[in-house]
């Protein structure tokens, strides 16, 4: 009994309602030898014959009645599990402090919100956008999505993918700026990010390539400098999601040439079983699987 693998009753079960293995077999989608296998293996457990083996059929021993009997209320208490299980995930509800990038929160996560919110009615969603993170180590968040990996702490840590970049120009600015000879960003400026925030990667990039000097703009954020693209203003590195879904931008130099930043998903390690918690962390796998352009 100790070595039972409580796995065989499912076979045993299948058998005696089919009276065969071929019927089991095809219940069960596997070969008629493996369910001949987990029966043996289950009466060698118990030590007793469990059928008697017919040219038409598989037929119960006064053991195996007994058996079916004691697997059946054990098959009924596993489907009253799973039906809870179900229902506790149904009826997910509570509070999740998601921190994440605002230009994600609004471009990526925003649109598809609906879609959780009526899957899970009784979920609370408090997004925190900025570039400081939270710090889920002391319980600021629940979650976070980040373009930064943590170094440190008790988290349970995911790669989802990454975010691709490319520099983008309106229309109307490179048609009023052509480029010098054949360098698609000679005589044009960038909009770039605040000294504040030199430690970004966008900002360091702009650095190294020394597209920071005489900008166009100085800014604090993705939005500001979306919308100064858009207007006219200048040149910025922006992301490909956001971009591309704006057909008055035009890509200057493609994301092969700028660069891509890997997204995490992060939250404490207490927290991971918790449903509320599965459930964002789950819609957020979802929307990034299927963003167009894919975040790979």
């Amino acid at each position: 009994m100790e070595d039972m693998d409580w796995n065989d009753l499912r076979y045993f079960i299948s058998v005696a309602r089919t009276a065969s293995l071929s019927g089991a077999a095809q219940a069960l989608e596997v070969s008629p030898s493996t369910v001949a296998r987990r029966i043996a293996t289950l009466e060698n457990s118990l030590g007793a014959h469990l059928f008697v083996r017919h040219a038409t059929g598989y037929f119960l021993t006064d053991h195996g009645r007994d058996v079916l009997r004691q697997a059946e209320v054990i098959e009924e208490s596993m489907l009253a599990l799973a039906k809870r299980a179900a229902a506790l995930d149904a009826n997910t509800s509570g509070v999740v402090r998601l921190a994440t990038a605002e230009t994600l929160a609004v471009h990526l996560i925003m649109p598809a919100l609906p879609r959780l919110l009526e899957q899970y009615p009784k979920l609370q969603l408090e997004i925190i956008t900025g570039i400081g993170m939270a710090d889920l180590q002391r319980y600021e968040a629940d979650l976070a999505l980040r373009l930064i990996r943590p170094q440190y702490g008790n988290l349970v840590i995911q790669k989802l993918g990454s975010m691709a970049s490319a520099i983008y120009g309106s229309a109307d600015y490179l048609n009023r700026h052509p480029a010098i000879a054949e360098d698609p960003l000679s005589g044009r400026a960038f909009i770039i990010w605040d000294k504040a925030y030199a430690h970004l990667p966008t900002a360091q990039w702009l650095e190294k390539q020394h597209y920071d000097h005489n900008p166009a703009l100085v800014t604090t954020s993705v939005a500001a400098q979306y919308a100064a693209v858009r207007a006219g203003i200048g040149l910025a590195v922006l992301p490909c999601f956001i971009a591309r879904a704006d057909n008055t931008l035009v890509e200057v130099v493609p994301v092969e040439k700028v660069f891509s930043e890997e997204l995490w998903l992060v939250t404490h390690t207490d927290l991971r079983a918790s449903a509320r918690i599965r459930a964002v962390a789950t819609f957020l796998q979802d929307i990034l699987a299927n963003a167009s352009p894919p975040f790979r």
